[in-house]
């Protein structure tokens, strides 16, 4: 039988048709392996952590065949509970795989302490960056008479005056006594006794 032939034969149609349909069948059954061997199409949603202790992250992610990895701890964070977590990666509502690691940041016991700077004779717009930069907020503003407009003269945190050097907790208030910008009291009455001696006698 010649080739023409037999590519024309019932033969040829035979085992072409026979070889579609084993190849579609090993197609079949490589794809269903490729997708359990890879877990293609079952996802895991991540939970959000955020507010969790250790261990009761430890419990959810269980539950979900999850895993974590503690980083490390933030500075503390009044709106988060002690040691719990603040951060995490991947974030909630991300789809990972089974047995996926969620790295998570916990939140500090308290507030770390801050030493106060040298800010006595800055001005105000120096001293106010300065404190917002070391986690200290500002508390009230005081004005005495004084030359200095603006100038630092004093620091008080909750009535107590601060030495540069002392120690106050982040996010402490920081009250700040400034200049007014004129003559002290005394200089004003010293200065209106001094215009009274020089005035006649019959004018006093």
């Amino acid at each position: 039988m010649s080739l023409r032939r037999y590519l024309t034969s019932r033969v040829f149609f035979g085992q072409a048709f026979l070889a579609f349909i084993i190849i579609a069948v090993l197609s079949y059954f490589f794809i269903h392996w490729l997708t359990f061997t890879t877990d293609h199409g079952h996802e895991i949603t991540v939970p959000n952590l955020a507010k969790l202790t250790e261990e009761q992250v430890e419990e959810k992610l269980d539950e979900l065949n999850l895993d974590y990895v503690l980083l490390d701890s933030v500075d503390y964070n009044s709106d988060f509970p002690k040691y719990s977590v603040v951060e995490q990666d991947p974030l909630p509502g991300a789809k990972v795989k089974e047995g996926r690691k969620v790295y998570i940041k916990i939140n500090a016991s308290g507030f770390s302490s801050v030493r106060i700077p040298d800010l006595i004779q800055k001005t105000y717009r120096e001293a106010s960056p300065t404190l917002k930069a070391l986690g200290l907020e500002e508390g009230t503003i005081t004005y005495i008479p004084n030359l200095g407009k603006d100038m630092v003269l004093e620091m008080r945190c909750k009535g107590r005056n601060l030495k540069v050097g002392d120690h106050v907790l982040k996010a402490s208030k920081i009250d700040l006594v400034l200049g007014d910008g004129k003559e002290s009291y005394v200089e004003e009455v010293d200065s209106l006794v001094t215009d009274m001696n020089e005035l006649p006698a019959h004018e006093q």
